[in-house]
């Protein structure tokens, strides 16, 4: 029987919405997402690409504030929303937002299922705050069921005293397709890209925002610390912006012989030139629920050197077959692989080709299914 889905979520995200669009092709769901917010424009700046929603949706009138160190989002028009969709089921991706609690206690009133799509792991620092910590354990026993990507979300609600059976898997996804076609027409006009972004011929890839969490600066020190001739070959290339980019530049600029870059923040259409020229992704994050930019830059054939801390780590590369894993914070294993990999070119490109064998079971389709079998459980045991 088909379901009345609605998924409640923050923002129009990109990474999102060919996941909503593969779940609203199922013939078991009749979806509709409601948004908190279009975009955060203090952490990101994506573009939306509403051109690109094939599903129903709305999003609700929202104000942001900064509260004690927390970024907090205030909505209006939950119960509206929810009431004139009536759903029988609600996904609902994350616990920390005023609107999921008015979510909860709207579907509690009315005996409907609510699932938290759940994404923190035991690395999460923003684990340990103990009023954070009441109101995550207050609103966990209130759900119905969970969807978590793959196993250290799924092993650290389990920690927290959820029942395995009750926790389904939709693996995180991005478009596949569009990154590695857009990849491949960035190789095949290797040359005249390079020269128009100014990149180097060799280069090490890091995506993301510049915060010191993400392991930037351990990234910079490692690359300082290379042989000088490995160094006068391969650059290192940092895409995204944040607060930590004034300190990184001035100490990038000692670093001699060496090219470091940094771009800026770069849309959706740029990032897969970045990954089709670049020899590796390096993500040495302290902290990270899954690593998106990771399924990017496997799409485009890249091998991985990725911190044991991503939650996305123990699903998408594996030791010395598609990419390398290293301990958080730690410079000298970070050294290591990327002098390793920098030189092993043979390696590199198994590796890569690795990469788009793997990546290519983390589809939104592959989502959709999760998705779809976790709301027929639920639907199920409350039936």
């Amino acid at each position: 029987m088909r379901c009345r889905l609605v998924i409640l979520t923050e923002i129009i995200s990109p990474y999102r919405i060919p996941l909503f669009n593969a779940l609203a092709k199922r013939a078991e769901v009749d979806l509709h997402v409601i948004f908190l917010s279009e975009t955060d424009p203090s952490l990101r700046e994506w573009q939306v690409y509403k051109n690109e929603i094939k599903f129903s949706y709305e999003v609700l009138p929202s104000w942001r504030k900064r509260v004690a160190g927390f970024n907090m989002l205030f909505n209006r028009g939950v119960a509206r929303a929810l009431n004139r969709v009536s759903p029988e089921a609600i996904l609902c991706g994350g616990y920390s937002y005023v609107a999921s609690w008015k979510a909860l206690f709207w579907a509690r009133s009315r005996h409907i299922p609510l699932l938290l799509w759940s994404e923190s792991n035991a690395q999460d620092l923003r684990r340990g705050y103990a009023v954070v910590e009441v109101l995550k354990n207050q609103f966990l026993k209130r759900c119905a069921r969970f969807v978590v990507p793959g196993r250290s979300a799924r092993q650290y609600l389990v920690t927290h005293g959820i029942q395995d059976n009750a926790i389904h898997s939709a693996p995180n996804a991005v478009d596949n397709d569009l990154f590695a076609a857009a990849a491949a027409t960035a190789c095949n006009n290797a040359t005249a890209l390079r020269h128009q972004y100014q990149l180097p011929e060799h280069y090490f890839l890091f995506v993301g925002r510049l915060v010191p969490e993400k392991g930037v600066f351990e990234l910079l020190g490692a690359y300082a610390k290379l042989d000088e001739r490995l160094r006068r070959q391969v650059g290192l290339v940092f895409v995204g912006d944040g607060p930590a980019k004034a300190a990184l530049q001035k100490r990038a600029a000692t670093i001699a012989p060496g090219v470091v870059k940094f771009t800026g923040f770069a849309h959706r259409e740029q990032l897969a030139i970045y990954y089709a020229l670049a020899e590796m992704l390096i993500l040495p994050t302290y902290t990270d629920t899954w690593g998106l930019v990771v399924n990017e830059a496997m799409a485009c054939g890249l091998p991985v050197i990725l911190s044991r801390a991503a939650g996305c780590a123990g699903e998408l590369v594996e030791e010395d077959w598609n990419g390398l894993l290293i301990p958080p914070r730690n410079e000298p294993a970070l050294v290591t692989a990327m002098e390793r990999l920098a030189t092993q070119n043979d390696s590199r490109s198994k590796m890569g080709a690795n990469s788009r064998q793997r990546i290519a079971q983390y589809s939104p389709e592959e989502w959709a299914n999760g998705v779809v079998q976790a709301v027929g459980r639920t639907r199920g045991a409350h039936g």
